[in-house]
């Protein structure tokens, strides 16, 4: 039978509660439990007891912040009572049987005294110890001792906490910048508000103002309803669940959640940051020590641990002065001190159309400074001094990637862009160029247009305002116009074919310089899209379709490769001689190249697909060609996970394969049954045409973006042959849960006509299972 307790509780969160009925959903929870505890506690002698005993409250009780399924923190606190066991047990066992989670403790003032100075957890949980029942002196003296006891003390275990802190945010990332944020534990989360109380309450620093006011609002309504949601414990806000939670909350879609969480959690990373820092520099005043000062820069000094302003310095005639100071800060990896950031935000001028040179230079200085850019923008854009720089950031600002293969909101992006560009610039000949336009790169996402265009436009806009040259606004502009050209044309296009290097080359205006730039922005923006989204594959497309772009542009002509080397004609002689299928492979690292070949009459690509599907690799590239009675296949693939199959094993395979002696459809099946089944996905298919020049003028390129599974190619690839269309070849580029998978497809017979091509996308939506 259900307790009383439990039926209350799941009363309690049925129905829909809103934004404002979060609120009202915790304080209920907290009357709830309040008034069943203190009936329990009068039932078991707290109120009577002699000497004194008292039922406190710590964690989110104790805060009058309780969120459902959540666990009571409580300490039965008695002055030496000799019943204080057989109290404890009337009192615990009621809240066992209701399955209530507990975190319990039983002891005196001087017990709980002596566990908070060795335990920094149980010193900042009694901070909020709240009286439930019993004895309200004996509570008020505990929380009165221990709060008195964490102000005398809470300047030495700053270090320790510090140094707490830092291997909890190591362990769950932070709020503003990860895809599923743990609102709880994550960096600027929940426990980090509790962090800025504590030195409130010590007066290390002042107590929080509005903006970390409505951030704790948001991060208790959000953790509310993902728990009500899901009926359970959870603190880590995925992407499923955002949705739920999102709409609920009264959000347009969870990118608006998102976008919202992100700002709250660097409101509050940030002031944990500046309480962290004040703290130490109270501590070194308190004891007498002055902090050294070290020059910069001009106007620009190491004041201990901070980058401070000189004492000469004259903010609001030295209009540079901010971007010297952000500077120094991210070339040294030392926080910019918060009265400078509060005396610059207060006096520094903006900078005039076009800015100075010297502007100039500080802002390449700034953006080329490697890591410590992160924090160096973080801390001017909490203040309001970005946007007074670059006044466009605020469409992107805390905007969240609408692509799961992205990790950071679209500023950090920009930024992290920037620091992966620094490690680059030895590779090119304009390194100022390549910074701002990585700064740039992704400025016009956020708003219903294409990003690229609408960024080259802004781009433009912001080089004429920075002072640079006509023909460098160009180059920027064109860098932010065309940053995924080289990615998308190496990973979805046939980069054989000398029509292909010619209109990139084309595109580019023949611009080596260009190049070059884009070259290193393609890497530095891949890199710092997140894990695994440049690899040794796409490097080397890259560095293959740049090189012969290079050619081109320096006026030599581009000689496609041989259709069919020597070892790959000996291979088709071996089928049709054999009327089998063959293989050979040929690893470097991970990466296999696999050369196979049928017999004229049999099919490749789809049993080329289903057997490299079934030994879980992922293809990237396919050429296809006939030759000699047979068709030969060049496949590039790498094991989704573990070591490289035998070659043996996938020689068999495809031999069985290619005359139809494999059933590979229910093998697949099957896999993706002990791989716990299709992936929930709300992607929908899409199959796009191009009408592209290639070296056949009946072949056209069709995309398709469809979400990603098991054994997907085979199934595409039954499709095409199935609806009489010939793949000369194919790219495959996956990102995250989606691909996006590109073939040069002809008909074998007939027209290639608007007919023709509505039968194949609707056969290859089909096997997309649309």
């Amino acid at each position: 039978m259900r307790h009383a307790l439990v039926e209350a509780a799941d009363r309690l969160l049925e129905g829909r509660h809103g934004r404002l009925g979060a609120t009202a959903l915790r304080a209920a929870l907290v009357d709830l439990y309040e008034f069943w505890l203190g009936k329990a506690a009068a039932a078991a002698g707290v109120d009577t007891a002699e000497p004194g005993v008292a039922l406190v409250a710590v964690g989110g009780l104790g805060r009058r912040e309780l969120v459902p399924f959540s666990d009571l923190d409580l300490v039965l606190v008695h002055n030496d009572n000799p019943r204080i066991g057989e109290i404890a047990d009337a009192l615990w066992y009621p809240l066992w049987d209701a399955r209530v989670d507990l975190d319990h403790s039983v002891r005196t003032p001087a017990q709980a005294l002596r566990v908070a100075a060795e335990d920094l957890r149980t010193a900042i949980g009694l901070l909020d110890a709240r009286h439930i029942a019993g004895d309200p002196d004996l509570t008020g003296r505990l929380t009165a001792a221990a709060r008195d006891a964490w102000r005398r003390t809470a300047r030495k275990r700053i270090p320790d906490l510090a140094e707490s802190a830092r291997q909890r945010w190591r362990r769950s990332g932070e709020i503003a910048q990860s895809a599923e944020p743990d609102l709880k534990y994550g960096r600027g989360g929940l426990r980090d508000l509790g962090l800025i109380d504590a030195f409130a309450l010590a007066q290390l620093t002042d107590r929080p103002g509005e903006e970390l006011r409505a951030a704790r609002q948001l991060l208790l309504d959000v953790r509310t309803e993902l728990r009500r949601e899901l009926r359970r414990d959870r603190d880590v806000l995925d992407a499923a669940d955002a949705d739920l939670v999102a709409t609920e909350l009264g959000f347009d879609d969870r990118f608006a959640l998102a976008r919202e969480l992100s700002g709250a959690g660097r409101a509050v990373a940030y002031a944990v940051d500046v309480a962290f820092r004040s703290t130490v520099d109270s501590s070194r005043a308190r004891f007498g020590r002055r902090p050294s000062r070290t020059p910069l820069d001009e106007g620009v000094v190491l004041h201990g641990d901070e980058v401070a302003l000189a004492r000469d310095a004259d903010p609001a005639r030295d209009s540079g002065l901010l971007l010297r100071v952000a500077a120094a800060s991210a070339r040294t990896g030392k926080a910019m001190a918060h009265g400078t950031l509060r005396t610059l935000a207060d006096s520094a001028p903006e900078l005039r159309t076009p800015w100075p040179v010297s502007a100039r230079q500080a802002l390449t200085e700034l953006l080329g400074a490697g890591a410590g850019l992160v924090d160096a923008v973080e801390a001017l854009d909490r203040t309001g001094l970005w946007a007074r720089l670059f006044p466009e950031w605020g469409a992107v600002r805390d905007l969240p990637p609408r692509e799961p293969v992205h990790s950071w909101s679209v500023d950090r992006h920009l930024v992290q862009a920037c620091v992966e560009a620094a490690r680059l610039t030895t590779t090119v000949s304009r390194p100022d160029l390549l910074l701002l336009a990585a700064l740039l790169h992704d400025i016009g996402k956020g708003r219903p247009a294409d990003h690229s265009e609408l960024g080259a436009k802004i781009a433009a806009q912001v080089s004429e305002r920075l002072g640079l040259s006509p023909a460098d606004r160009t180059l920027v502009s064109s860098a932010v116009r065309h940053h995924l050209l080289l990615p998308h044309t190496a990973t979805r296009r046939d980069i054989s074919e000398p029509d292909t290097i010619r209109r990139v080359a084309e595109t580019l205006n023949d611009d080596p310089v260009l190049l070059e730039l884009l070259h290193a922005l393609t890497i530095a923006d891949s890199v710092a899209t997140g894990q695994g989204v440049w690899t040794e594959w796409k490097a080397g497309l890259v560095a293959e379709l740049v090189s012969r772009c290079r050619e081109v542009m320096h006026g030599n002509a581009f000689v496609a490769p041989a259709l069919v080397t020597e070892v790959q004609r000996d291979l088709v002689a071996s089928a049709v001689g054999t009327g089998r299928g063959e293989l050979l492979v040929h690893t470097e690292g991970n990466l296999a190249t696999i050369t196979l070949a049928v017999p004229a009459a049999a099919e490749l690509l789809a049993p080329a697909a289903g057997v490299l599907a079934l030994n879980s690799m992922e293809v990237h590239t396919a050429a296809l060609r006939a030759h000699d009675g047979g068709r030969v296949g060049v496949f590039t693939a790498s094991p989704k996970f573990g070591s490289l199959p035998q070659t043996s094993l996938l020689r068999e395979q495809f031999a069985r394969a290619a005359v139809g002696a494999l059933a590979i459809t229910p093998k697949l099946a099957a896999k993706e049954r002990d791989y716990g089944g299709p992936s929930v996905t709300t992607v929908l298919p899409r199959v796009l045409w191009f009408d592209e020049e290639t070296s056949g003028a009946d072949t056209v390129v069709l995309e398709l973006r469809a979400a990603d599974r098991i054994g997907l190619l085979y199934s595409v690839a039954r499709a095409l042959s199935g609806h009489d269309a010939e793949v000369r070849w194919a790219k495959v580029a996956t990102m995250g849960p989606t691909v996006v998978d590109s073939f040069g497809v002809s008909p074998r017979h007939g027209r290639l006509d608007g007919q023709w091509r509505d039968g194949v996308a609707a056969a290859v939506l089909a096997a997309c299972g649309s």
